[in-house]
């Protein structure tokens, strides 16, 4: 079937776009891959998106906008895309349930945990490595767990995993977090988390499940053992474009390349959310990013049928 714009992702950025093509009444498919609701929806208690004073959990925000996004009649699919081909238009997108074609695309496919990379992750993801502690934190009731890392996400998660465990160790390779203050302050005040700084990660401990970490300090390599039985990583994302690869311009990481519009290096086929951002992935400017993104889809569509679009969007 042929749309007028198909979404890649069911994030925060996808499902706002789909909300203004929406409105637009450009016929939309979402394809929200096997991650519905993208990373937001993982975030158990979200203090920073304006609206909710009070905060919001992530799944609901994104189960708000998806009812949005539904209500001005974007059609939304729990199916991935897994090629793409913008050599022609309209653009084909092939997924696992079968073949679709776009007159314009939008790629919001976001970025996904990056792996610590040691010894004994691989073979313990699923096992007591974790990288959602939403998901998995029930799981730790009475526990001892590391979270790795020293962002927002891994002080925010390791909060919330006091919920559960007796004790929850976060461990960051440099002597500063670089959490939000406010959030650095409630984790350091919580009697169950203990920082764990200036050290890594060497090693992943255990044979049917993890029992512990290996700690290896910055300064003097000096290696000890920690005892855990939860290992939940935090380090950054990397963004889901391997299937894009030769089709658009990314950069040196992998991230699209768009400019300030949301285009990209095909005409036709715009980027919004943490796909394309490096400096500030939030929800806040993934919204805001899929806006312009829509907006920017009808503005090029409108064009080629030479009718006209709001002055605002010109």
């Amino acid at each position: 079937m042929l749309y007028d714009t198909i979404i890649l992702g069911s994030g925060p950025a996808g499902l706002t776009a789909a909300i203004y093509t929406g409105r637009a009444r450009l016929s939309t498919l979402v394809l929200a891959g096997s991650d519905m609701g993208g990373q937001a929806a993982r975030t158990d208690h979200m203090e920073n998106y304006p609206g909710f004073p009070e905060g919001i959990n992530g799944g609901e925000l994104a189960q708000l906008m998806q009812q949005q996004a539904e209500r001005f009649g974007a059609q939304v699919e729990l199916d991935t895309a897994t090629a793409v081909d913008l050599s022609t238009r309209p653009f084909r997108v092939t997924t696992y349930g079968g073949q679709h074609e776009a007159r314009a695309l939008i790629v919001a496919t976001g970025a996904s945990p990056r792996n610590l990379g040691v010894p004994g992750e691989q073979e313990l993801t699923g096992r007591g490595v974790s990288y959602c502690a939403t998901c998995d934190g029930f799981f730790y009731r009475g526990k001892k767990v590391a979270v790795v890392g020293g962002g927002n996400s891994a002080l925010e998660e390791a909060i919330f995993l006091t919920r559960f465990a007796e004790r929850v160790y976060v461990v960051h390779r440099r002597a500063q977090l670089r959490a939000d203050a406010i959030v650095q302050e409630q984790a350091r005040a919580h009697d169950k988390i203990e920082l764990v700084l200036e050290h890594t990660v060497s090693r992943i401990l255990g044979e049917q499940t993890v029992s512990g970490i290996e700690l290896c300090h910055c300064d003097n390599d000096d290696r000890h053992t920690l005892a855990v039985d939860g290992v939940f990583v935090y380090i950054g994302m990397v963004p889901n474009t391997a299937f894009l690869q030769g089709q658009l311009e990314l950069n040196q990481w992998g991230y699209i390349v768009a400019d300030g519009a949301q285009h990209t290096s095909v005409d036709g086929v715009f980027a919004a959310g943490d796909v394309q951002e490096l400096f500030l992935p939030q929800v806040a400017t993934a919204v805001g990013s899929g806006a312009r993104a829509a907006m920017e889809a009808d503005k090029f569509l409108a064009q080629e049928e030479d009718r006209a679009c709001p002055a605002r969007w010109r």
